[in-house]
């Protein structure tokens, strides 16, 4: 079963959590084991994995990334001023999967699913879901 979210991102830079959307999804699959692809589709924005209770580990990770990769130093820059953005969706990765486990996310009490937005904002970003059921 595959469904697809669509989101708008309010920022250049950030992270969204898109768990309750996932979670939907996989609800109406009726899917009750296997795994779940969460995908991005875009060179700009990624899925990540990570802490839900504090708000700031999102901050840390969008502060880490803007360090480690700074905006306008880039080849890229000079076609349209967001090489950063893309070398950061590249790092981070366009997909994770996640077990379904009694038609549920399998994700620990503290793991949450986060649209990384990079090129915002955007009226629209695509989140290809796709839920594969066990044999």
């Amino acid at each position: 079963m595959r469904d697809t979210i669509i989101i708008a991102t309010e920022h250049r830079e950030q992270l969204i959590d898109i768990t309750h959307k996932v979670e939907s999804v996989v609800a109406k699959s009726g899917i009750r084991n296997g795994l779940v692809s969460v995908y991005a589709q875009g060179a700009t924005c990624a899925i990540m994995i990570q802490e839900n209770w504090d708000e700031s580990v999102q901050t840390d990770v969008v502060n880490l990334l803007r360090k480690v990769i700074p905006r306008g130093v880039w080849l890229h820059d000079e076609q349209d001023g967001n090489g950063d953005a893309h070398l950061k969706a590249g790092l981070v990765g366009p997909s994770e999967t996640i077990p379904v486990i009694d038609g549920r996310l399998g994700l620990s009490q503290w793991q949450n699913i986060f649209l990384c937005e990079f090129d915002g904002p955007r009226q629209q970003r695509k989140i290809v879901c796709t839920v594969i059921a066990d044999r």
